[in-house]
């Protein structure tokens, strides 16, 4: 689901692609992936890895390219282009125009005691306009809480926190010094000046979450950022835009995801563990400390090394070496 937090402009689908025939000239109502759109959603479909979501989309207008098309199907109005991304983030940024940078909260204040019934705050907490927090959570002193941020009940938040474009639901754990919400590492590149990509989606933190010191989570770009209920992130780890944790999951230290990487329930991944981007890793299974996983893993797998591969093939390997 696409975030509320960003000021969206009425627009209709020949004012974004004005140089393309549209049949259909409605007003957008938002962006969305190929398997979320609906039929008044502007979507994308820019790898064949994602021809199965666009054969079934419900979008009525989607950009890609002249070799991509012919997996869509035929009621769409198609907008083929040379770059989907690049032009997604212009036609994001006509819509969205504030969602390409994280501009500070301007509507911060203290928080008002008899607002936030059974909530306890430390010193210098600041809260946004419009945001909720349940009864019997813990707010540590200098914790910064942006606008519309939704918090349930039970939670404990540490000090020196960052929370912007999140939802956090019940008996969740956030420890010191984290950053969430923020704006992810995307851009366009362009010889005269990177087009920023618009980030419109939020981050979604499940049940029983725990999250050690000094974690950075990023939301969502067009999706959303998910943490799956009872999964523990230990100190520094870091989490780019789209990705979908799963439930019981287990990351150590120092660990980072690239974007739009998908895991499976419990999964464990070692210390210093690299996960890059647009990956599917199944449940049940085990990355080794160290690791570079830079392909899709199945189910009940244990991989390590770098590319990580099945530990069998790893020790084999380093008995080879030896």
């Amino acid at each position: 689901m696409i975030s509320n937090f960003f000021l969206k402009k009425k627009i209709k689908a020949k004012t974004l692609f004005p140089k393309h025939n549209i049949k259909n000239n409605f007003e957008v109502e938002n962006v969305r992936p190929l398997d979320l759109a609906s039929k008044k959603d502007l979507t994308f479909f820019d790898s064949i890895k994602y021809k199965t979501l666009a054969a079934t989309t419900k979008a009525r207008l989607c950009i890609t390219t002249d070799k991509l098309k012919i997996h869509l199907p035929t009621k769409l109005d198609i907008i083929i282009v040379d770059n989907v991304l690049f032009e997604l983030a212009k036609a994001l940024k006509m819509i969205y125009p504030k969602a390409d940078i994280d501009y500070p909260d301007l509507t911060l204040s203290k928080p008002i005691q008899k607002k936030y019934t059974g909530v306890k705050f430390g010193n210098n907490v600041l809260i946004g306009k419009n945001v909720k927090i349940g009864k019997n959570s813990v707010i540590g002193a200098n914790t910064i809480i942006e606008q519309g941020v939704k918090i349930n009940e039970g939670c404990v938040i540490g000090a020196g926190n960052i929370i912007k474009n999140t939802i956090i639901k019940k008996e969740v754990v956030i420890q010191d010094n984290c950053k969430i919400g923020q704006k992810g590492f995307g851009f366009i590149p362009n010889n005269n000046k990177n087009l920023k990509f618009p980030h419109i989606g939020r981050v979604i933190i499940e049940d029983k979450v725990e999250i050690a010191s000094g974690c950075t989570i990023d939301r969502g770009s067009i999706s959303d950022t998910v943490i799956g209920s009872n999964t523990y992130l230990d100190n520094q780890v870091h989490i780019a835009h789209n990705v979908q944790i799963g439930s019981n999951c287990m990351i150590a230290g120092q660990v980072g995801f690239a974007g739009s990487t998908k895991l499976g329930n419990n999964v464990s991944i070692g210390g210093q563990a690299g996960i890059s981007g647009h990956l599917k890793v199944g449940n049940n299974v085990k990355i080794g400390g160290g690791s570079g996983v830079v392909k899709d893993v199945e189910d009940n797998q244990t991989v390590m090394g770098y590319p990580a591969v099945p530990l069998k093939d790893f020790i084999k390997k380093n008995k080879k070496d030896e």
